[in-house]
């Protein structure tokens, strides 16, 4: 990327400013292209360093700074690929309540591409494909600055570009357009959830709902692989009730990847999980809880879920 403009400054006034104003969207883009706030957070860092060091002021900061926080992805994500693979049970990017990015114009993009089901898409992709897609279909960065950032060639972008749309769009789900509508669905599934009604929590579930959770082998899980169809679903969700309850578990509405769902606390307030529902033709057509700890530290303090539920498991209830 051409630089034209002398006397950068380091780490002046006036470089912190500029970084500091793009801070969200580098954020953004790093967490689309990882699924992880802490590596996307440790990118921004990196990026943030090497602006500091730059020796002259880019024609772009904005283009500039998110080529390098682009390239500093793409390899954060050709290393974590290979420790995916060896990853226990089921891998759900890490859970986001707050995208510090808003572009109105933009806003539905955003909203659909953080979602879990459109990341764990992006998983399927190359890295390359990822960045591309990204950077293009999500942040409307021209071609030249796409192929800036990839190291490729704008034709070769366009060529990456058309085979992550295909990749995506074959697999993307088409969530309903009113946010009313899914809210007050959502609504519903968690107070029948708090209240163990099992026939009102059947009424919500599509035929072939699947329920999911990523523990990563360090939390409790309802058990191995996902879980398929409304009768399976239900069962477990019904002894779920049951359980959380003993446990003294409260359950708070949020919105989770920009869809609906709730964080689940201990008694003491610290996060044992998050959950998110999927929502497509009035039913909810997926439920994904994520209960690793390591992916829920950035949100708070994080409960000892194996410690709570041995407590339930002995009778002894809530711990005050």
């Amino acid at each position: 990327m051409s630089a034209t403009e002398k006397g950068h400054g380091g780490a002046g006034a006036s470089a912190v400013e500029e970084f500091e104003e793009l801070r969200p969207l580098l954020f953004a883009i790093s967490y689309r292209i990882l699924g992880s706030v802490s590596e996307a957070e440790d990118a921004v860092q990196d990026t943030w360093l090497r602006w500091t060091s730059v020796p002259t002021r880019p024609t772009s900061t904005r283009a500039y700074l998110s080529a390098v926080v682009t390239r500093v992805s793409i390899d954060v994500l050709r290393s974590a690929r290979v420790r995916r693979e060896e990853y226990v049970g089921s891998w759900f990017p890490e859970p986001l309540l707050t995208d510090p990015y808003e572009d109105p114009e933009r806003a539905a993009q955003l909203a659909d591409s953080v979602s879990m089901a459109a990341l764990l898409l992006l998983e399927r992709l190359t890295p390359l494909e990822r960045a591309v897609f990204v950077l293009r279909e999500v942040f409307g960065f021209a071609f030249g600055e796409v192929a800036a950032a990839v190291g490729r060639s704008e034709a070769a972008c366009r060529q990456l570009a058309v085979r992550a749309r295909r990749h995506m769009d074959a697999g993307r789900p088409r969530f309903e357009a009113d946010r009313r509508e899914r809210e007050e669905l959502a609504g519903r599934f968690f107070e029948a959830f708090r209240a163990g009604d099992v026939a009102g929590l059947r009424e919500l579930l599509a035929a072939d709902v699947q329920m999911s959770g990523d523990a990563g082998g360090k939390a409790p899980l309802w058990g191995e692989g996902p879980l398929l169809g409304a009768e399976n679903v239900t069962e477990v969700l019904a002894v779920l009730t049951v359980r959380l309850s003993a446990m003294g578990v409260v359950l708070r509405r949020r919105r989770v990847n920009a869809q609906p769902g709730a964080v689940l606390h201990d008694p003491e307030g610290r996060i044992l999980s998050t959950m998110t529902l999927d929502i497509l033709d009035g039913r909810i057509q997926a439920i994904r809880g994520v209960l690793n700890p390591d992916k829920l530290a950035h949100l708070g303090p994080v409960a000892d879920a194996w410690a709570l539920a041995g407590r339930a498991d002995d009778g002894e209830g809530p711990a005050r």
